[in-house]
């Protein structure tokens, strides 16, 4: 039995040793580091791909400050290296900030924010204080970080004014580890800001980076790559690695190596290729095969296979820019439909106008995770072939895609159709669910070889409105086989739903009548029921949804007419 314990969101690197979390070992990533002779070097991955760890990681690492480094990286990698790696432990004066927060809805917050982030980096280094070897006007500026007191123009040139008092403190250049560098544009763009933002910021990095003679190495992490020339003006030997890039492809994410030992640890070989369809595809360089590792973890803790991957600002930004775009709809569709499709991508995003941009459009896309590609078509002119990774992320194209229909059509009437369903007000949830999939699948163009899938993330996606009150199960093992969607009232003495979609196949039945009692004899022999069952739900309504194409009938059973949804009601 396995023993591990699992951090979920834990990107404290420290942390996550120390109370013996279960981890990757990624401290090749150190060697990788010092190996590059860039002396400011810019990693993009998309989010939830243990950027913040591993910037946690070098820290520890380096820090001089940190007096338990040698214990916290005790049997990894890392120390197994040559004398010029390991040397490095505990060597250097470190600063590190992380603007993952930095991501208000106003300008005015976002400096706040920001001297927010400020303040935790100069509580660090507090003993600079007491030092001789910090002027009495530095001292002031210092203090009037830690009380908030700095205007903006200390507030622009505070990460090169603390690696000067570091450096002449230590007598010893600094490594600077800036976290989520990206994190403040995009919300700046979201919230339209942005002129002011970008503006604060190019002086900000601009003061930090260009002829800075105090850092020994800059490390900076984010989603996407903001064009050099918007920000990083002027900047010295600045080099950036994207997901195109070889360099650092196995630092981030869980390779397949890795990933076939995580499974033998936590007792889950028989479930290795439905992970793979759900969190695998990931091509980073020339490396395939990558897993998003916190889908992974959830998948771990939670046993059960749905998308973990939660809302943040660089989904936002996401949601306008397709919801905008009058070039992508039709794509998007391809996409859906387990799709390549031939797109020019630029990696090197410039935020203003990315709406009228395809180029930068499908650059994002890539770059947050959202496509894979499959294929260069010609690199003189940036075209490649594209498509969705897993499942997962077609469940999140679907959720972005059901949000612009919820403009359109949909309104209230969501949560009145899943109260029917959970009261078992059948009839009424019959009527409005065939509506609603009527509107939806016409806006949506689905064809008629859509797979199953499709209206499983359809479905799927509408029935996460009912998170507070039911815990929404997918694709999980019961009685004698694998149901799609399991519904699970935190109430025991609440209706339980167990769902299956099935989509008629013209090669094998002729009938929409023969794909429901196809589907019928599945849910009943493989007696999906009995989880619920020996946990003490009595309430148990199976459900077969069957499609065709736009095309959906509801009736109940028990009225004995045929339909393409069947609802069977046990009581046990």
């Amino acid at each position: 039995m396995y023993v591990y314990g699992i951090g979920i969101g834990e990107s404290d690197f420290r942390g996550l040793r120390i109370r013996k979390n279960y981890y990757i070992d990624k401290t090749m990533y150190i060697k990788d580091i010092m190996d590059n002779k860039s002396r400011v070097i810019l990693v993009t991955r998309p989010r939830r791909f243990g950027k913040t760890l591993n910037m946690s990681m070098l820290k520890y690492y380096f820090d001089c400050t940190k007096k338990d480094s040698k214990e916290l990286f005790d049997g990894l990698k890392i120390m197994e290296q040559e004398e010029k790696y390991t040397s490095k432990l505990g060597y250097y004066p470190c600063i590190y900030i992380t603007l993952k927060d930095v991501n208000e809805d106003t300008y005015e917050k976002m400096i706040l924010n920001m001297k927010t982030a400020m303040l935790n980096t100069y509580k660090e280094h507090m003993y600079l204080l007491d030092s001789d070897k910090i002027y009495p006007f530095e001292k002031e500026k210092i203090n009037d970080i830690l009380y908030f007191r700095e205007d903006e123009v200390t507030l622009k040139n505070s990460i090169k004014d603390l690696s000067e008092y570091l450096s002449r403190y230590y007598d010893k250049p600094v490594m600077l580890f800036l976290d989520e560098y990206d994190v403040p544009l995009q919300s700046a763009y979201v919230n339209k800001y942005y002129e002011q933002g970008i503006t604060f910021f190019k002086t900000f990095y601009g003061t930090t980076f260009k002829d800075n003679p105090y850092l020994e190495k800059t490390v900076l992490t984010g989603v996407s790559r903001v064009a050099k020339e918007s920000i990083f003006s002027g900047a010295n030997n600045f080099k950036v690695y994207t997901i195109l890039d070889d360099e650092f492809s196995d630092d981030f994410g869980i390779t397949e190596e890795e990933m076939d030992k995580v499974i033998k640890d936590f007792e889950v070989e028989n479930q290795k290729e439905e992970i793979k369809k759900w969190y695998d595809g990931y091509i980073i360089g020339k490396t395939e095969g990558i897993y998003n590792p916190w889908s992974i973890l959830n998948y771990l803790k939670r046993r059960e296979l749905m998308p973990y991957w939660v809302n943040t600002s660089s989904n936002d930004l996401i949601k306008i820019i397709l919801k905008n775009s009058v070039t992508v709809k039709e794509k998007i569709e391809q996409l859906l439909r387990d799709e390549e499709i031939e797109v020019p991508i630029n990696l090197d995003t410039v935020i203003v106008g990315i709406e009228q941009n395809e180029e930068n459009i499908w650059g994002l896309l890539l770059g947050t995770g959202y496509l894979k590609v499959t294929e260069v078509v010609d690199l003189a002119t940036g075209m490649y072939k594209v498509k969705i990774p897993n499942y997962e992320i077609k469940f999140l194209f679907q959720s972005i895609i059901r949000d612009w229909f919820n403009d359109k059509v949909i309104g209230n009437n969501l949560n009145t159709i899943l109260k029917d369903l959970v009261t078992l007000k059948l009839d009424e949830f019959e009527k409005k669910f065939k509506v609603l999939v009527t509107q939806m699948f016409s806006y949506m163009d689905v064809g008629e070889n859509t797979a199953e899938n499709f209206y499983h993330a359809f479905v799927l996606g509408m029935l996460v409105g009912l998170k507070d009150s039911y815990y929404v199960k997918s694709n999980r093992e019961s009685g004698y086989g694998r149901y799609d969607i399991m519904l699970e009232p935190k109430d025991k003495n609440g209706n339980s739903f167990i769902m299956e979609f099935k989509v008629l196949e013209n090669e094998e039945e002729k009938t929409i009548e023969e794909t429901i009692e196809n589907a019928k004899k599945q849910i009943e022999e493989r007696k999906y029921e009995e989880d619920l069952q020996e946990r003490g739900y009595t309430n148990i309504t199976k459900m077969v949804f069957a499609f065709k194409g736009k095309e959906v009938k509801m009736k109940i059973v028990c009225c004995e007419v045929s339909t393409t949804i069947y609802l069977y009601h046990s009581s046990k």
